[in-house]
């Protein structure tokens, strides 16, 4: 699989792209967003956080999932 190495305005895209999807699963993780540190870390790419959340969320992501992966 290809390396894309996404500019900081496309990875604050990429995060409400998710956010979005998310939502459309009734799902919300509380501290989804850009990872600052990783700006300025030795990472070369800028990470996504994907946050804390409960366990009734990550059974929800969990099943959306693997619905997914099904089809």
């Amino acid at each position: 699989m290809p390396t894309h190495h996404p500019a900081p305005d496309d990875v604050h895209d990429l995060v409400a792209s998710l956010r979005t999807a998310l939502k459309g699963h009734g799902i919300t993780l509380p501290s989804l967003g850009v990872d600052l540190p990783s700006f300025a870390g030795s990472y070369g790419v800028p990470l996504v956080a994907l946050g804390n959340c409960n366990a009734a969320t990550a059974h929800q992501l969990t099943e959306v999932l693997r619905k997914a992966a099904t089809r």
